[in-house]
């Protein structure tokens, strides 16, 4: 049976994009270049007048899911709902595929990028809210060799990575020069399109140092013998932050929260109990995702779960790691949230 939820997957785009089986290339992931979709596709997108709720659109939330960590946690409710048909699910290839539907009306929720969502709360004067982080931080220092055991000791050295312009680098510049490195001439960062490009050039042994999200990481490590994680950066942000690294959230339209607010706290929960099985039964979810097309093969995306840092995570620890996260990007540059910080009405209350 062909499932809703396998749509094909567009041309590899601004954004989001998987990985393929052990032994094959693969691409980015959400955390490569999501800043660049908010600023270019939001902005592209008429504001429109608020929805007006119908009986339908308020019966059968529609939710929207990307090819990446951001819809693992969510891959149990889905394989669920495509049986009881509570919720209406749809897998798109790129976010800005998802950002005009969800301007529009045509989508009530999506799991996507937090920097994304924090720009559609403005282009849609607060029509959105952010009702919980879905993915923690997926970025990690590779090397091939061992002299890297901690941020310090990046001094001096090159470092490939995805994402320039994009949260990638904000994370990398804002962690090096919280430890004490400038950026712009302690380290030298090379810049790559995709996450392949830059392992190319470790397996040729031109550089010896990346920084790279999951699950490309473990498809890496699969592909390149003496290759090992040297810095977790999401400890590395902690460090320095004093809250968590956030890669992904799920974000809602409010006048879909409004029109059944009791419907919308039931699907929180099945959220919840989601993701709890994913983190529970990684190897059920990772068949799962293969199913689904959400990774290209199970027994990768069973090896990439545990670092993916799938949570659910809501309330005033979800609005203190958001906030915290948002400042940096802010400060590093106003458009990648938006222009402004989002305000207290951003953050679902329950």
């Amino acid at each position: 049976m062909v499932k809703k939820f396998l749509a094909a997957m567009t041309a590899l785009v601004l954004c989001v994009s998987m990985v393929g089986c052990a032994g094959q290339t693969a691409s980015s992931s959400e955390a490569a270049s999501s800043e660049a979709v908010s600023s270019e596709a939001v902005e592209a997108t008429p504001t429109p007048e608020p929805a007006e709720a119908t009986p339908e659109s308020a019966a059968v939330l529609r939710v929207a899911g990307l090819k990446g960590p951001t819809t693992m946690g969510l891959v149990n409710l889905v394989d669920t709902s495509e049986e009881t048909g509570t919720y209406d699910f749809t897998m798109y290839g790129a976010a800005d595929e998802i950002v005009p539907l969800l301007v529009k009306g045509d989508l009530d929720a999506a799991a996507i990028p937090a920097n994304l969502a924090a720009t559609l709360y403005q282009k849609t004067s607060g029509g959105v809210e952010v009702a919980c982080i879905n993915t923690l931080g997926v970025l990690y220092v590779l090397e091939q060799g061992d002299t890297v055991q901690s941020v310090a000791d990046l001094k001096g050295k090159t470092i490939l990575t995805t994402g320039k312009g994009t949260t990638p680098e904000y994370v990398l510049r804002y962690i090096l020069t919280q430890n004490g490195l400038n950026p712009d001439t302690d380290v030298t960062i090379e810049y790559y399109s995709e996450a392949t490009e830059a392992l190319s050039q470790l397996q040729a042994g031109t550089s010896t140092i990346a920084m790279l999200p999951q699950p490309f990481v473990t498809s890496a490590l699969a592909q390149t013998e003496g290759l090992r994680v040297a810095l977790d950066m999401n400890t590395e942000w902690e460090a320095v932050a004093g809250s968590k690294l956030v890669t992904g959230v799920l974000v809602v339209r409010k006048d879909a929260v409004e029109a059944d607010p009791e419907a919308f706290n039931q699907f929180m929960n099945d959220y919840a109990a989601s993701v709890t099985a994913a983190n529970s039964d990684v190897e059920g979810t990772a068949a799962l995702c293969e199913e689904y097309g959400i990774v290209a093969k199970a027994a990768l995306a069973q090896k990439a779960l545990p670092q993916c840092n799938i949570v659910f995570e809501t309330g005033d620890e979800m609005k203190t790691d958001l906030t915290n996260y948002f400042q940096v990007l802010y400060d590093a540059d106003p458009s990648s949230v938006g222009g402004a910080m989002p305000a207290d009405d951003f953050y679902y209350a329950g």
